[in-house]
């Protein structure tokens, strides 16, 4: 039985960006989900209103859809694909602010590192905004929750 080659790394073993000409577009989408853990007096803060750099929910959500649409310019072997629709969701909780991120489009590659991608610049953009009233904010649990389309079809993480 031969192993199944790593699909970017050429015959040399070097990296490449996967060809994808002859795939024919389709309808793609993937969720994923992170969270910024607050300490008590920023998630009242929050929830109060009262950062003093401003709205950070509606800063987070600008910085996600950003981040969703310049993911082939951090990832070297992203491809560059055409994003038809972003949505980023927070919510502020006990713990802090949840981030979940969900990306559509109708190409020839997925959207899981675009969905990723948007959940760490929205919770990162939450920490700048918050940092001048505790440095210890911090980012845990980014994943992929959900993808669809595409030759491997539907796939859910499990609960």
């Amino acid at each position: 039985m031969s192993e199944q080659p790593f699909t970017h790394l050429d015959v040399a073993g070097h990296a490449r960006m996967v060809d994808v000409t002859a795939k024919q577009p389709t309808v793609r989408e993937a969720s994923a989900t992170g969270l910024v853990r607050c300490a008590p007096h920023v998630i009242a803060a929050l929830r109060d209103g009262n950062v003093p750099k401003g709205d950070v929910l509606a800063v987070a959500r600008i910085a996600g859809i950003s981040g969703v649409k310049r993911t082939a310019e951090l990832l070297p072997l992203a491809h560059v694909i055409g994003i038809h629709g972003v949505s980023v969701d927070l919510e502020i909780t006990d713990e802090g602010v949840a981030v979940s991120v969900t990306v559509r489009t109708a190409d020839r590659t997925g959207v899981e590192m675009e969905a990723l991608t948007g959940v760490a610049v929205a919770g990162l953009a939450v920490i700048d905004m918050v940092k001048g009233i505790d440095r210890s904010t911090s980012m845990s649990d980014i994943r992929l929750v959900a993808k669809s389309g595409g030759r491997s079809g539907e796939w859910h993480r499990e609960p």
